[in-house]
C-alpha cells in the first residue's frame, strides 16, 4: 500500500498511461484518483474500467486557466487536499519539418505540454503547500533530452517540461513539494501509432519496427512500466527526490 490514502490527479487520465498509473495507485491504496481528460466519453469509459468508487473524473482543458482552476477546486471539493499531481497530459502534433511545420500546430503542442504543466503547478501548489507538500510528476520524454527531425514542437515542448521541473522543484522544496519529471522512450500506446504513421505514411509497422532496433532493449515501454516509475515518485520512498529527471527508455539515450 504505497500510495495508503493518498489523493491524485491524473490529466490525461483517459490515456493509456494515465489509465495504468490510476489503476497502480488504486491498487497501492490510493484514497481517491481524480481523472482529467478534454473529453467526457472517454473519461466515462476509464472510470467504468477501474471499477472503483474512489474513482472521478472532470473534463478539462489543460491549456486554460480556467478549466485547470476547475479540476483543482473539484480535487479540493472532493479530497480536501492534493497529495499526488501527475501531469501527464500531452499531445504529439505532426511530423514535418520546421520550414513546413504548421503554426497552429506548433502552437497547440506548445499550449498543452508546456502551458498545461504550468498551469498545474500554478493552480495545484497553493493547496500542496496548505497541506503539508506532496509530489508533482511531469510526463516529459526522451524527446526532452535529445533531438529528433521533424518533430520540433514535440521536442522543445518536452525540453520546456524540464525547465518547468526544475524552477518548479525550487520554488517547491521550502514547503516539501518535490517535482520530478519522467521520460518514457516510446511507449505502445496511441501516440505512437499516430507517430509511426507520421514517419512512414502507409508503412507505420516498419517505421516500430525501426523505433525499436534504436532502443538496445529491442522494444516499446509498456504503459504499466511507465505507470510503476509514477507510482514511485507518488510514493514516500522518494520523499528525498526533487529536481530529477527519471529515463525509462531501454537504453535507447545510451
Amino acid at each position: 500500500m504505497r500510495v495508503r490514502e493518498k489523493y491524485i490527479v491524473i490529466t490525461g487520465g483517459a490515456g493509456g498511461i494515465g489509465l495504468s498509473t490510476a489503476q497502480k495507485m488504486l491498487d497501492e491504496g490510493a484514497g481517491g484518483v481524480l481523472l482529467v481528460d478534454l473529453k467526457e466519453d472517454a473519461l466515462k469509459e476509464a472510470a467504468s474500467t477501474l471499477k472503483s468508487d474512489k474513482v472521478h473524473y472532470v473534463d478539462a482543458d489543460v491549456t486554460s486557466s480556467g478549466d485547470v482552476k476547475k479540476y483543482t477546486d473539484k480535487a479540493i471539493e472532493l479530497y480536501g487536499r492534493i497529495d499526488v499531481l501527475f501531469l501527464n497530459a500531452g499531445i504529439e502534433g505532426v511530423v514535418k519539418p520546421i520550414e513546413e511545420y504548421p503554426e497552429d500546430t506548433y502552437d497547440k503542442v506548445m499550449a498543452v505540454n508546456v502551458k498545461g504543466v504550468w498551469l498545474g503547478m500554478k493552480h495545484a501548489f497553493p493547496h500542496m503547500k496548505k497541506g503539508g507538500g506532496g509530489s508533482v510528476i511531469i510526463t516529459s520524454s526522451v524527446a526532452g533530452l535529445q533531438g529528433t527531425p521533424n518533430v520540433s514542437a514535440y521536442v522543445t515542448s518536452k525540453h520546456g517540461t524540464v525547465g518547468l521541473m526544475k524552477v518548479g522543484a525550487l520554488e517547491g522544496a521550502a514547503d516539501k513539494i518535490r517535482v520530478n519529471t519522467i521520460h518514457p522512450s516510446p511507449v505502445d500506446n496511441r501516440m505512437m501509432r499516430s507517430l509511426e504513421e507520421g514517419f512512414a505514411p502507409g508503412h507505420a509497422e516498419e517505421a516500430k519496427k525501426g523505433f525499436e532496433q534504436s532502443i538496445p532493449l529491442g522494444r516499446y515501454a509498456k504503459n504499466e512500466e511507465i505507470a510503476d516509475l509514477a507510482l514511485f515518485l507518488a510514493s514516500d520512498e522518494s520523499k528525498f527526490i526533487t529536481g530529477a529527471q527519471y529515463v525509462i527508455d531501454g537504453g535507447l539515450t545510451v
